[in-house]
């Protein structure tokens, strides 16, 4: 047993609260007896609190250590990173978390060698080490697909630095990706309100000003874009117009573009955008037998000039978000499938009508060949 651990405790119990000190003795016994689930529960609840802040590094380095191999590894690192939030340079916790890192590097605790490698790669990516925090994230990347489960806490970490990593890559669709699967990880309610709010908000940017991102649904579906409320309400209405192809809503909201750099700067983008989903909005809207649309009518219904249809129409079909051909001489395009996407309540009311249409047409049909066919009914 080592003889140090008592009088370490006692010196940290006669320093601390006199509300507090029954905590101490409580170590000192669980420890004594070996009782090491019970004392990492009572160790998390204690490092949880606020007021161990300024003991959470002597404690962790002096008595978690001493019996560090005894205990669930995940839950050391969970105790690491709360201890190294207390490290006052940022190349101090650079230093202790890789201690930890190397610490639970074994073949049975590879799930926290990746929870204290991801932690590692935050801390590179607070000094601006972008390729240092790329090797580790992918070093933890190739570990996890190993795994046939593992505990949502590290992947959620491993999402949350990879989404950050992309952001500060400017890699928005790589960001909005991760910062999804993040999110998927975690219960809004670990996150406060301020961060649902800038969650939220980096993600409508990150989507609306991607080249390869044409379909919202996720995030219009997640109830984080309920936070964007007041003076970032027409951020959402700005997902939802893009999401519906509304030109005239768009017209409206682009007041609000030159608020946000990223938005001002991609403000061309943004009008292609929004011209390809009016094309696929049109198309949707149509039946799937009246989908040979002219080059005026598209025109018409897109608000894009006429030599740039044939254009606007190869993108589309270029990016997968409609199949079909272009007839050039005749200018005509036949579209047979338009990417799906999340509908909302006006949508969904412009597809009921076509059931409907649908539904008495196939009455209508029933109908005919019910009076034309009798004498082969009868038969």
């Amino acid at each position: 047993m080592n003889t140090d651990i008592p009088d370490f405790l006692a010196d940290q119990r006669d320093a601390a609260p006199a509300d507090s000190q029954h905590l101490y003795i409580t170590f000192e016994d669980l420890w004594e007896r070996k009782l090491w689930h019970q004392l990492t529960d009572a160790l998390v609840d204690f490092f949880n609190a606020k007021e161990s802040a300024a003991q959470r590094l002597p404690f962790y380095k002096t008595f978690i250590l001493s019996f560090a191999d005894k205990i669930n590894q995940l839950r050391l690192v969970t105790l690491a990173l709360k201890a190294a939030a207390q490290c006052p340079t940022s190349q101090e916790r650079l230093s202790f978390l890789e201690a930890a890192a190397k610490k639970v590097d074994n073949p049975n605790s590879q799930d926290a060698h990746v929870y204290a490698t991801v932690a590692v790669a935050t801390v590179k990516l607070e000094l601006k080490d972008l390729e240092g925090t790329r090797q580790d994230l992918d070093k933890s990347e190739k570990i996890l697909e190993l795994f046939d489960s593992v505990e949502t806490i590290v992947h959620a970490s491993f999402y949350r630095v990879n989404a950050e990593y992309y952001q500060s890559k400017s890699d928005f669709a790589a960001y909005y990706r991760n910062a999804l699967l993040y999110l998927a990880c975690i219960d809004l309610k670990q996150l406060t309100p301020e961060e649902c709010r800038n969650r939220a908000y980096d993600l409508s940017i990150a989507a609306l000003i991607s080249d390869t991102i044409y379909n919202f649904g996720e995030l219009l579906l997640h109830p984080i874009l309920d936070t964007l409320t007041k003076d970032d309400a027409w951020l959402r209405e700005l997902l939802f117009a893009f999401n519906r192809g509304d030109l005239v809503a768009y017209d409206v909201l682009a007041g609000h573009i030159s608020s946000n750099p990223l938005l001002s700067e991609h403000r061309e983008g943004l009008r292609q955008k929004i011209y390809l989903a009016a094309l696929t909005e049109t198309v949707f809207r149509r039946p799937p037998h009246d989908r040979a649309m002219s080059f005026r009518t598209i025109a018409e219904e897109t608000k894009v000039r006429p030599d740039e249809i044939e254009h606007l129409i190869m993108k589309a079909l270029s990016l997968g978000l409609l199949r079909g051909s272009i007839d050039q001489v005749d200018e005509i395009a036949r579209i047979n499938w338009v990417q799906p996407k999340v509908l909302d309540m006006s949508q969904i009311d412009g597809m009921r009508s076509r059931l409907q249409e649908w539904d008495s047409n196939v009455n209508n049909l029933g109908n005919w060949i019910e009076t034309k066919g009798q004498d082969v009914w009868a038969a």
